[in-house]
């Protein structure tokens, strides 16, 4: 793999385990750097050939944007659940539509704003004559899509042009950096009852190898619901109790009570994306897509909801021959872990505490 460590080989009992799965207060917030966490790297998109991966954050704010650049071409699906989605040329991978192969996907945080950011990745891609040949004309297919993130910081800084064109010119095929940059610089989860009780997130990613397949996953996560560990159903970041020093069950709440305080409509949204060494067509990875969402439902709950534009875009590189349902629920698996890493990897911003700032909250008291 290119000199980098080798993503995470299934055992047996483990691909078991999973098969069985499947069914602070604010000031003290800033300092904690999860860098255990970080250091136990578990592969990331770019173990699969053909992929680099970008950041830049604006730390003004914070905000950012990250790009995915497939050169060479990758044959993509999207599927998207959210109700309140920001997206680009993701028309275009409808399995009925021309256009397969895609040259590099951008995910960004600045809501709507943030679309702009891919205009920067198509500039730099054309820049090195990658494209779809049309006539006289190079043109890169670059989908997006954005996550709401105007609610941390000045909401009139957000990823533009330029910054999606510095992030394609960091983009590497090294480890995937993690945490609290580019597009998942901004992103929060546990807003059910408003930012004020809400934690910091980030972006995360996770691969899996098994013989010569592999499946991984990239995920900028942003959601109004809680985050669990998948394996043990463990809160692990989400909406605060009043104090902001304990973690708040929003499921149990809203398996037990009525809820009257309205989550405000369109301001989270989880982006990801999958990928593969597999050889599939569009409809394939389409499937891959839509079942890749459910590590969204296994590591978020709820998901889903009408704030939420969550998006799941799936990339198929390479020509390894796999069962196509075996692909969809390594992507699911893949999904659910990159989630646990983008929380885990999270550093506190602007008062609202990371995992590992509530940890340290929770082992002074």
């Amino acid at each position: 793999m290119n000199g980098k460590k080798k993503p995470h080989r299934l055992s047996r009992r483990e691909f078991n385990r999973i098969a069985v799965a499947a069914p602070v207060a604010a000031s003290l917030v800033s300092t904690v750097k999860p860098m255990q966490f970080q250091n136990d790297y578990a592969g990331g998109v770019t173990d699969i050939p053909g992929i680099r991966v970008g950041h830049f954050t604006e730390t003004r704010r914070p905000t950012g944007c990250t790009v995915i650049l497939t050169e060479s071409g990758a044959t993509a699906g999207v599927d998207v659940r959210g109700s309140a989605p920001g997206t680009r040329e993701t028309d275009l991978l409808n399995p009925v539509n021309t256009v397969d192969q895609v040259h590099g996907i951008v995910l960004a945080g600045g809501s709507a704003f943030g679309l702009d950011s891919a205009s920067g990745a198509v500039q730099y891609l054309e820049e090195k004559g990658v494209g779809l040949k049309v006539g006289p004309a190079t043109i890169p297919i670059v989908p997006a899509a954005i996550l709401f993130d105007l609610g941390v910081g000045d909401a009139s800084i957000r990823p533009d042009k330029a910054m999606g064109y510095k992030a394609c010119r960091n983009a590497t095929d090294g480890l995937v950096q993690e945490g609290s940059l580019g597009a998942g610089a901004g992103a929060t989860v546990g807003k059910m009852f408003g930012m004020g009780r809400a934690m910091k997130a980030g972006i995360g990613s996770f691969s899996i190898q098994i013989g010569d397949l592999v499946v991984a996953a990239l995920v900028a996560v942003n959601a109004v619901g809680d985050v669990r560990d998948p394996a043990t159903g463990e809160i692990l970041a989400g909406a605060r109790t009043e104090d902001g020093r304990q973690l708040f069950d929003v499921a149990e709440y809203l398996r037990e009570n009525s809820y009257s305080r309205k989550a405000p409509e369109g301001e989270n949204t989880t982006l990801g994306v999958v990928a593969t060494n597999a050889q599939f067509n569009k409809t394939q990875m389409t499937k891959v897509a839509q079942m890749a969402h459910d590590g969204y439902a296994r590591a978020i709950n709820p998901v889903h909801m009408p704030s939420d534009g969550d998006t799941v875009f799936a990339l198929s590189l390479g020509s390894q021959d796999a069962d196509l349902g075996q692909v969809g629920f390594l992507a699911a698996e893949a999904t659910a872990q990159a989630i646990v890493r983008a929380v885990k990897t999270a550093l506190g911003a602007r008062r609202i505490p990371a995992y590992y700032d509530l940890k340290r909250m929770q082992q002074s008291n």
